[in-house]
């Protein structure tokens, strides 16, 4: 999980400064090449909701049979181009994209959850148990069964089980919101989390919206000891009081309704992988939880900049059904 610096006291202290020359020379400069880069910048950024829009629908049909046609159509792309723009931002195939998307979740509700195989590749849109232990073979080398029986094989990282960590836990019924966000890919641990989180706040200043939860949310789609790094995807959310339409890459959703685990961790962000270990190695299970197929997400609720490492406070939702 990622090491999250909101640097909120630069952003309450300078959110209304502009910086601006007095040269001349700059501003004519600036004045040509202006136009160019905001074009290429606001096309990029289109594209991106775009694509934002085809994986958040594949997420949400994983169980079902997914058209490229489809979302060719959800994408807004002719079919000639969409395959090559989805390729150029996925870094991948979308049809790749698809496979090991249902892979990861499989490999997660096999490790995590009691469902039967054949439940389990019915749900993420295998047509029997055979196939889904064709494709899980050839992405990990080992069948289904044998990685639910085989607790000792990890698909990348070997969880760290935390026998002695307190959490302060709770099943929570989370009513429907409203967020803004920016999609980052990558690393957990080296996102621009304090940058983004400040353009959203320019955001919200811009189009002069009523501000919503102070408190940084953001949702992690991705399950890091089986998706690579480069792959990993990440939503930096503002909660926010209204709907909103969304401009460029900034998104606009509302989180449906929903039944959640919630642990209250405090301590160093520099364990949370440790944390989330713990919390389905011991908690899930002690709790008798069964996982719903939504990402996790994390609330942050003191300021790092002014709070001590071992002072943080961290809410970590889980989806249960």
């Amino acid at each position: 999980m990622p090491l999250i610096l909101f640097q909120r006291y630069w952003i309450y202290s300078n959110f209304g400064q502009v910086p601006y020359s007095i040269s001349p020379y700059f501003c004519i400069v600036k004045f040509n090449k202006e136009p160019m880069e905001h074009s290429k910048k606001t096309t990029r950024e289109e594209y991106q909701k775009c694509v934002n829009a085809v994986v958040d629908y594949i997420n949400l049909h994983l169980g079902e049979e997914i058209d490229l046609k489809s979302l060719a159509k959800i994408s807004h792309f002719s079919p000639f181009y969409f395959h090559r723009i989805m390729k150029a931002f996925l870094g991948e195939p979308i049809g790749t994209f698809i496979v090991r998307t249902r892979t990861e979740a499989a490999a997660r509700l096999l490790r995590y959850s009691d469902l039967p195989i054949t439940d389990i590749a019915y749900r993420i849109g295998y047509s029997s148990p055979s196939s889904l232990s064709k494709v899980f073979k050839q992405f990990y080398g080992i069948s289904p069964n044998e990685y639910r029986n085989n607790k000792n094989f990890v698909i990348m990282k070997p969880a760290i089980i935390r026998p002695d960590l307190e959490l302060k836990k709770e099943i929570r019924e989370v009513p429907a919101r409203n967020v803004i966000y920016i999609r980052l890919f990558g690393d957990y641990k080296l996102n621009d989390y304090g940058g983004t989180w400040m353009r959203l706040f320019q955001f919200i200043k811009e189009e002069k919206l009523p501000m919503g939860d102070m408190s940084p949310y953001c949702i992690y789609h991705d399950d890091p000891k089986v998706t690579p790094a480069d792959k990993l995807r990440t939503d930096v959310c503002m909660v926010m009081p209204i709907a909103v339409t969304p401009k460029g890459d900034i998104g606009f959703k509302q989180l449906p309704v929903g039944r959640y685990a919630v642990f209250t961790y405090k301590g160093s962000y520099e364990h949370l992988q440790s944390v989330y270990d713990t919390i389905y190695g011991k908690f899930i299970p002690e709790m008798e939880c069964t996982l719903r197929d939504e990402s996790s997400a994390e609330r942050y609720l003191n300021d790092p900049c002014e709070t001590k490492p071992e002072e943080l406070l961290t809410e970590i939702y889980i989806p249960v059904e």
